[in-house]
């Protein structure tokens, strides 16, 4: 054998009860399992005496913005540190495939808060194909820290076939949605994804979304929604994407799924309750969560839809023409935008995290009110002209959650883990860094929300099950290596709102394909990451 894990608390994913084991190693797959005293003990080149620390599945990280991340940076240990061997990206209908040469350069502007303005990065591919063999060339051949999945961005699609219109789509551009949806999945997607309080996902109709969805059923794909409400009218928002998804006849993945702002709060029970019983009647139903209360996202993001139709450029001229600044700052004071999910937007919960202008910095780390304040102006002053002079790009922080809503959700059987991580900007959220210790460390072993074995369980077979991988997610002799080493007494998350970019504790040991990308603590140079097909 190449390696062997002696003496390990074996948490094997199913939810059910740890057991002593040594787990044996070999091309890249898992050769052996032996439970303390039945047998010989395996031997090898190589041995990790894991006295008495959990061994768990890699951790699925089921909803992660590394798209370019994974690109730029050959460390990664945002991810890698923390166990996870599996990115979903593509996520929040909106990435950087399929594209042509105008709608890339729109999507890099859109996206540019999340991932940077790509100008670091050699934009080599259009298709969901080329950038799947993008992410298996990585570096030099070599490949990418972990492994990654991807969604077709059906905003991005929808770019590709109108444009940035709020308008219906003609039979003849749903043909073209549906053929490059299928495409994509042709290439590898595992599903599809939409924005729906994004531009310009949102301005799809249900019935155009039911349609992607039938090619993605045909596919054994499935559907991630981050769907057209978390405050205001969420529960019409859920009630709308299992409709949707039934009619399809598709699987159905709710994203980031929560109940935001102080009017859900403690409404979490109605939203399980909804699901509860679709799932009941035959509808295949996951979701995910962080478990952080702020949510993540760009300040573009709080505009209505409509100063945003016609793209980023069209956008940008709209809040330097002062009468359709004063009509987005009513809307979004008074009425509640579509983008900030119908309810009045709330400067003092609105920080910045991030800017692309060094000049800009000066903001960061403080709520649009609070910079509002030291300028003696109004908050919306304050937030134009950072939309301006950083041309859409601030990361924002909106302090919206409420930690009711996000135990309950938790505990529930569909639930998996996601981070959303936003990896760009100089304060980013600490769920990019600490989501699956944070599970681990505040959850379990503090909070008792849930059991260690509950929640590997969560991490770990479950989104494996939603991407049909049939050699992942759990400890089985013939599965994939892939698995994390960690102390269930000291895991925990080193990232905080104040120092977001800290490295997770307690994780000694991680292996993607047998491979150690975490070794004693430490980064190695191994690159094991590959991307995960579609079949």
């Amino acid at each position: 054998m190449e390696l062997v894990i002696r003496g390990a608390d074996v948490i094997d994913g199913t939810g059910q009860a740890r057991y002593r084991a040594d787990v044996a190693v070999d091309g890249g797959r898992i050769a052996a399992i032996v439970p303390e005293g039945s047998g010989a003990r395996p031997t090898a080149h190589r041995v990790v005496d894991a006295d008495g620390l959990a061994l768990s599945p890699g951790f699925i990280d089921m909803h992660a913005h590394s798209d370019l991340a994974l690109l730029r940076d050959p460390d990664h240990s945002a991810k890698a540190a923390q166990g996870v061997t599996l990115e979903v990206i593509g996520q929040d209908g909106l990435s950087y495939a399929p594209v042509d040469d105008r709608t890339l350069a729109q999507i890099r502007t859109a996206i540019t808060g999340w991932n940077g303005d790509g100008s670091d990065i050699d934009f080599t591919w259009r298709t969901v194909g080329e950038f799947l063999d993008r992410l298996d060339h990585g570096f030099d051949g070599q490949g990418i820290a972990v492994n990654a999945a991807y969604l077709i961005p059906q905003g991005t699609v929808r770019m590709l076939a109108l444009g940035w219109e709020d308008r219906d789509a003609t039979p003849a551009e749903v043909e073209r949605m549906k053929a490059l949806v299928a495409e994509g999945l042709e290439q590898g997607a595992v599903g599809l994804s939409s924005g729906l309080t994004y531009t310009p996902g949102m301005y799809a109709s249900d019935a155009e979304l039911t349609e992607l969805c039938r090619v993605v059923a045909a596919y054994d794909g499935y559907y991630c929604p981050h769907h057209r409400s978390y405050g205001a009218g969420a529960l019409r928002a859920y009630e709308e994407m299992v409709a949707l998804s039934r009619e399809a006849g598709c699987a159905l993945h709710l994203a980031h799924a929560t109940m935001n702002f102080d009017l859900n709060k403690g409404r979490a029970p109605e939203l399980l309750a909804l699901l509860d019983t679709a799932i009941a009647d035959g509808a295949d139903i996951t979701l995910d969560t962080y478990p952080y209360l702020p949510g993540c996202t760009t300040l573009a993001a709080m505009l209505p839809s409509w100063a945003a139709e016609g793209g980023p450029e069209a956008a940008l001229a709209r809040l330097r023409d002062d009468a359709e600044a004063e009509r987005i700052r009513h809307v979004m004071e008074e009425e509640g935008a579509d983008g900030c999910h119908g309810v009045p937007i709330n400067w003092d919960t609105i920080e910045i995290s991030g800017v692309n202008d060094p000049a800009l910095t000066e903001y960061i780390g403080k709520t649009v009110a609070a910079s509002a304040r030291e300028r003696a102006e109004a908050p919306w002053v304050t937030a134009r002209r950072l939309l301006l002079d950083d041309r859409l790009g601030p990361t924002i922080l909106q302090h919206v959650g409420h930690e009711e809503n996000v135990q309950a959700i938790m505990q529930h059987p569909a639930h998996t883990g996601g981070s959303d991580g936003i990896l760009n900007g100089a304060k980013p959220h600490p769920r990019a860094y600490g989501t699956f210790p944070q599970y681990l460390g505040r959850y379990v072993r503090e909070l008792g929300v849930l059991t260690l074995e509950e929640c590997v369980a969560h991490l770990t077979a479950r989104p494996a099950a939603r991407l049909r991988l049939p050699d992942r997610g759990r400890i089985r002799e013939g599965y994939r290596a892939d698995l994390v080493l960690f102390d269930p007494e000291t895991v925990a998350a080193g990232s905080t709102f104040e120092a977001p970019r800290t490295l997770p504790t307690g994780i000694p040991h991680v292996l993607i394909d047998g491979r150690s990308v975490i070794e004693d603590g430490r980064r190695t140079d191994v690159l094991a990451g590959r991307t995960i097909r579609r079949g």
